[in-house]
């Protein structure tokens, strides 16, 4: 059994709620949204927390809740400690309790995402076997699942991809089993890249996978380009993006919020024909066609 203590709180008091749980013993102290503010592009070494943010700190089952808030009580403000929420936490494997509710997921026509035991019942189905892992991307999230349905409905035989920014490697693994004869998946973080070759091992696709560093990217210009990063990135990255792209490729970008369209879009006006937007949620796909020119 486990202890865990949370309170809902501004801003500016997390710093000093932190030392003190840690002072307190806690074992782990975690810091989550408490109302329904997303932070994008958090600039590189800021502390930047959400207006309402929730303080939720981990204790061994054998603490008394009373001490503790007594302790508490010591330090913070009165109110600040009424807002003291507990529970105890039964042990379990948490790894499974993921997998319980990860479902098969289908995008499009015929991709399919499924955790490793599970099994879809569809004759033409394309399946992609993949768990919860190291790093982000099991189509969950809607810039995901956008980036997949877009590739199910390519023309992928025998084409040559590249996906910038890999994550887990979902989107090159599910290009390379729709039909591509190669796949790039890169990275700047080398966890990324980790686990895109064990993703790719476990789907039978390893061959014709290369990962990585963007310092390391080979020669040579792609069929098609898929990028599900941030909108930031992204107009930073077109002109690499117009180098990689063949005269004719298709490329689609994701990791936009509606409102950041019009940011992005002219980024890549410059080389490219773009077609329609779509959406899903707040989040936009931008796809389009390179120059032959």
């Amino acid at each position: 059994m486990w202890l865990q203590l949370s309170i809902d709180c501004t801003e500016n008091e997390p710093p000093l709620l932190e030392l003190v749980f840690e002072n307190l013993g806690a074992l782990s102290v975690t810091l989550g949204d408490a109302g329904d503010q997303p932070l994008l592009e958090t600039p590189p070494e800021s502390t930047q927390l959400w207006q309402q943010t929730q303080v939720t700190a981990l204790f061994e089952g054998d603490r008394e809740p009373l001490k503790l808030r007594n302790a508490l009580a010591s330090v913070l403000d009165p109110e600040l400690v009424g807002r003291l929420r507990w529970e105890r936490i039964e042990d379990r494997i948490w790894e499974r309790v993921w997998l319980d509710h990860f479902k098969p997921m289908s995008f499009g026509q015929r991709l399919w995402v499924c955790p490793a035991g599970d099994s879809v019942d569809q004759q033409n189905a394309v399946v992609i076997k993949l768990d919860p892992g190291l790093a982000f991307g099991t189509g969950t999230h809607p810039t995901t699942a956008l980036c997949l349905e877009w590739l199910d409905a390519q023309d992928l035989s025998g084409k040559r991809i590249i996906d910038y920014g890999c994550g887990s490697g979902i989107l090159a693994i599910a290009a390379l089993k729709l039909g591509a004869s190669s796949a790039v998946a890169l990275d700047h973080d080398p966890q990324a890249l980790i686990a895109s070759r064990d993703n790719a091992e476990k789907n039978s696709v390893s061959d014709r996978l290369l990962t990585c560093l963007p310092d390391e990217l080979p020669n040579g210009t792609f069929d098609l380009l898929v990028a599900n990063i941030l909108a930031a990135p992204l107009i930073q990255l077109a002109p690499d993006f117009a180098r990689l792209i063949r005269p004719g490729g298709r490329f689609a970008l994701s990791g936009i919020l509606a409102e950041q369209q019009a940011e992005v879009a002219p980024a890549y006006q410059a080389f490219a024909t773009l077609e329609a937007p779509k959406r899903q949620q707040e989040w936009l796909l931008l796809c389009g066609t390179a120059s032959c020119q």
